[in-house]
């Protein structure tokens, strides 16, 4: 690896902002008083941080409020019911009620989709373990406690309940001890997935403390870290004070043997449009860490196929493997960021028609529902009717992953509970998407 210097005027300190210093950019970017009273009121209940890297670099305040990345990073009116927002208008200045209110909203807002706390969490001594997910066989998430925030906030972030507050809607682990005797009663798993939130807020040394006892699970063969900091603060491995020892740590696990895959965030392209942005992502990669990409498909945002060739283009011309196009999954404000299903897998269609052969690795669109990752491969018009080509690429029970099965056609639905299946779907299939699938709740 060769550590260059990157020009000072781009180096900056990161310092993050919300709701209490909504005043200030309000009145530095010329946002109006609708605008403001709006964004104000819905960050009661969403999470809101942005930082001076995002405001100055990645949001055209001439197109304010349609910018993509302006609805990507501030709240908007329309991301809760109508009637909700009538109510937190109403209990302003009412501090109790203002709470009772939110707290009640954020519950309905399905904060833990696809059963993550019911059937994801895996038992150590006949306890839960904290700050852990074991869905798949092969594949554990594990949620640092020091890393669950970000360096900004996506306001369609299907993990806005890790950011809220409430220990209740929560995963976090202070420390990877239990996480480590897991893995070592559990050699089936292969790959370890470090996510958050953001695992790239910590620092070095503490993502060090996190990383490095894994390298002594000799089953671990795959470390991902999943991270939305090239994106919005990529500093982190540029110019910040220990951006040099972060990448030396990526080469102390790749020297051990181990696959190390930074699953980069990338939601629009102009995020990659920065020289800034792109070194991070070099710097990355001169560490012999692979950088896969992935973003879900969301209104208002990037639902155009322009879009998404056009992403998937800058990301492969930094060197990035376009990975995953995924179906906006159904929590937080879904209403006004879904797309429905007949939208989504005409526009990757027409979108991935337009790539080069290297960049067609991406996969979508992809739903990461309750039975495991089912994708839809296209739409098929028979003689009994239009229907929904589906697979499970990845599965709760592994021996559905890799099997097709079929759904009626619907032009606005837009999850998998949405959907019909055709009666030919296989049995264990139907019974897995249509019934409630055995949890994982792996023990040791």
């Amino acid at each position: 690896m060769v550590l260059t210097a990157f020009p000072s005027a781009d180096t900056a300190r990161f310092r993050a902002k919300g709701p209490r210093q909504l005043d200030e950019i309000s009145a530095r970017y010329g946002l109006t008083p609708e605008i403001t009273t709006a964004i104000r009121l819905i960050s009661q209940v969403l999470p809101f941080r942005v930082n001076d890297y995002v405001l100055e670099n990645l949001i055209d305040w001439g197109d304010v409020p349609a910018d993509p990345m302006f609805q990507l990073m501030f709240p908007q009116g329309g991301m809760l019911g109508p009637e909700d927002e009538r109510r937190l208008a109403k209990v302003a200045g009412d501090r109790a009620g203002t709470r009772e209110l939110v707290n009640r909203i954020r519950a309905r807002l399905n904060p833990h989709p696809s059963g993550q706390k019911q059937l994801n969490v895996p038992r150590l001594h006949g306890s839960d373990i904290a700050g852990v997910q074991h869905k798949y066989r092969e594949t554990v998430l594990y949620f640092p406690g020091q890393g669950q925030s970000c360096h900004a906030y996506c306001t369609y972030c299907f993990r806005w309940a890790q950011f809220v507050g409430d220990a209740d809607l929560r995963f976090a682990a202070a420390r990877p001890d239990e996480l480590i005797e897991y893995l070592h009663c559990h050699p089936d798993v292969t790959d370890v997935l470090v996510t958050g939130g953001d695992p790239m807020v910590m620092s070095t040394e503490r993502l060090a403390s996190h990383l490095m006892p894994l390298l002594a699970v000799e089953s671990v063969q795959t470390i991902r870290i999943g991270t939305k900091s090239p994106a919005y603060w990529p500093h982190r491995f540029v110019t910040d004070n220990d951006a040099d020892d972060v990448l030396r740590l990526f080469e102390s696990v790749v020297r051990s043997g181990r696959h190390l895959a930074v699953m980069a965030h990338f939601s629009h392209p102009r995020e990659l449009r920065t020289d800034l942005a792109r070194a991070a992502v070099s710097r990355i990669r001169s560490t012999g860490a692979v950088v896969y990409c992935q973003a879900p498909m969301i209104a208002r945002v990037n639902d155009d196929a322009a879009t998404w060739a056009q992403l998937w283009r800058a990301e492969l011309a930094a060197g990035a493997v376009p990975y995953y196009l995924f179906v906006e999954r159904d929590t937080g404000p879904h209403e006004y960021f879904k797309v429905p299903l007949a939208k989504a897998v005409r526009l990757f269609q027409e979108a991935y028609r337009q790539l080069p052969g290297l960049a067609r690795t991406v996969r979508g669109p992809v739903m990461s529902a309750t039975p495991g990752k089912v994708i839809i491969d296209g739409v098929e018009t028979t003689p009994r009717g239009r229907f929904f080509q589906l697979r499970m690429l990845q599965a709760r029970d592994p021996s559905l992953a890799g099997r097709p099965f079929r759904a009626l056609y619907s032009p606005s639905a837009a999850w998998l509970t949405d959907l019909q299946l055709d009666l030919t779907a296989p049995q264990d299939i139907a019974a897995a998407v249509l019934g409630r699938p055995s949890p994982v709740r792996a023990s040791a």
